[in-house]
């Protein structure tokens, strides 16, 4: 067996892959719960919580170069346990993985990392801010400022984030609901990065600036059995506000969105208000999968249409997944990012 293998099973364990996309919904009672009475305090939870079972760091870039060709950049750090808590070298029962993507209009690269917890590999600390898995680095003297770096086989970048607004908590105060039997998880994100560096493609170096999202997330149960996938959206508008929403595709979609003002005023939604409707649909690395999308949230007057700028960003890793940059047009324009999981 491939030490890939091994890891990947480890990562999801066998009895639970049924059990929700990518085994996210099957149940662990040895595990911390989510909480609507936490009260989230920063710095110290954009650190790790190795109580709980899943939890990433997960950021995403819309970018342009200096001829104005639109860019995504992707860089993911996650953490998966198969206990709670930590412990000293191979004693942890911590494990890492990391993912990275460029996409251009013509072009998706993905890179992945594996890493086994307590060795130094892989890690993040709160206080000076930094995540990494080997020389993949997301890191700072605080979550407002930070440096990105990342490589594959045929493709690099390193750009500087600068905050220029708030950090948003989504749901109830962070917790944030995914499904009508209660699996929830806490949540919340910095959608307000400012961006500046480089790209390095097979072509050549590229400068880049743009803006970027970056979302903090953990759990220990985020799916229903029955959710087999999502379909969520970070989408920035001309006018400076945004919009997270998603759908937990199950026996019955579960939805819920963040209205984000451009000074960074939140207002949540609850099932129901947030609506995403395919409209076209693509083949991509062998499934269907929707690459233009009707999305709706009412309550805002927002009618868009998003589409990917490549259709075939897909994400060929241990767990395979599509995710890409948007473009938003309509009631509003804009660009965005769009993640969909469970397209077999």
């Amino acid at each position: 067996m491939n030490a890939r293998l091994l890891i990947l099973l480890l990562w999801l364990p066998v009895q639970a892959l049924a059990q929700g996309f990518a085994g996210l919904g099957s149940e662990d009672d040895s595990f911390a719960r989510p909480s609507r009475d936490t009260v989230l305090q920063f710095p110290a939870d954009h650190g790790a919580h190795p109580a709980f079972r899943i939890e990433w760091w997960y950021l995403t870039a819309n970018l342009t170069g200096p001829d104005g060709t639109p860019y995504g950049l992707q860089w993911t750090l996650f953490r998966s346990a198969l206990a709670p808590g930590d412990g000293p070298g191979w004693a942890s029962p911590q494990l890492w993985m990391g993912h990275a993507a460029v996409t251009t209009p013509q072009a998706h690269f993905v890179a992945e990392r594996l890493a086994r917890g307590g060795i130094g590999q892989a890690g993040v600390t709160a206080t000076p801010f930094a995540a990494w898995i080997d020389d993949w680095q997301m890191a700072g003297p605080d979550f407002d400022t930070l440096r990105l770096a990342a490589s594959g086989p045929d493709f690099a970048y390193d750009v500087a984030l600068v905050a220029t607004g708030p950090l948003v908590l989504h749901g109830q105060q962070g917790y944030s609901v995914k499904s009508a039997a209660g699996q929830a998880s806490h949540y919340y994100s910095q959608p307000f990065y400012q961006v500046s560096g480089s790209l390095t493609l097979p072509e050549g170096p590229v400068a880049v600036t743009g803006t970027a999202w970056l979302d903090r997330e953990w759990s220990s149960q985020p799916l229903a059995q029955d959710q087999r996938g999502w379909d969520w959206f970070s989408l920035s508008f001309d006018s400076g506000d945004k919009l997270m929403g998603f759908v937990l595709r199950g026996e019955r979609n579960f939805t819920a969105a963040t209205w984000i003002t451009a000074d960074g005023q939140t207002t949540a939604y609850p099932d129901g208000a947030f609506a995403a409707e395919p409209l076209a649909r693509q083949t991509v690395s062998g499934r269907e999968v929707p690459v233009e999308w009707r999305v709706r949230l009412p309550g805002r007057g927002i009618d868009v249409t998003v589409k990917a700028l490549n259709p075939q960003a897909w994400m060929a890793t241990s767990v395979p997944y599509w995710e890409g940059p948007v473009t938003i047009s309509g009631s509003s324009g804009g660009v965005g990012y769009l993640e969909m999981t469970g397209y077999d």
